[in-house]
């Protein structure tokens, strides 16, 4: 009998390793949401002026941005790190990864040299590749977390 409660322990300790992963994932994505949306909340027009610089939307349409897209990106991120309408966020930060890798691109490929505005003033040093590579690992740790499912939502 003691063998059995034993092996039933260890049993549930090998099965939760997969779900602290998981969990590790989703608060180190959600951290890099809530911060990147924390740090351009403080200088909206700076984010602006940033979105401006990809020549993809007017002034207009990039002030009104930068007015959402940081709110966008905290409440993205606080959802992966406390567990609440997971799935949603996850969808959500997958957009937003595709959109930022698509814009990034395509102004490289038309030859616009612009800094991501990703976390501000912080990001300013990123060089284009360091940015990309960045922006493609949370784009993986965000698709392993919609693909990895819990037990729960099986």
């Amino acid at each position: 009998m003691a063998e059995t409660a034993q092996i039933s322990i260890e049993e549930k300790g090998v099965r939760a390793w997969p779900q602290v992963v998981r969990r590790i994932l989703a608060f180190v994505a959600g951290a890099i949401f809530v911060y990147a949306g924390v740090i351009k909340l403080f200088d909206p027009l700076r984010f602006a002026s940033d979105i401006t610089n990809y020549q993809i939307l007017p002034w207009s349409g990039a002030a009104r941005l930068a007015f959402f897209l940081p709110w966008l990106e905290l409440w993205c991120g606080l959802a992966l790190i406390f567990h609440r309408l997971f799935r949603g966020a996850v969808v959500l930060a997958v957009a937003m990864m595709f959109i930022f890798i698509g814009a990034s691109i395509v102004a490289k490929m038309r030859g616009i040299d612009v800094s991501c505005g990703c976390f501000g003033s912080a990001s300013s040093n990123l060089s284009f590749t360091s940015h990309l590579v960045l922006d493609f690992c949370l784009l993986a740790v965000l698709l392993i977390l919609w693909f990895w499912r819990s037990p729960a939502t099986r």
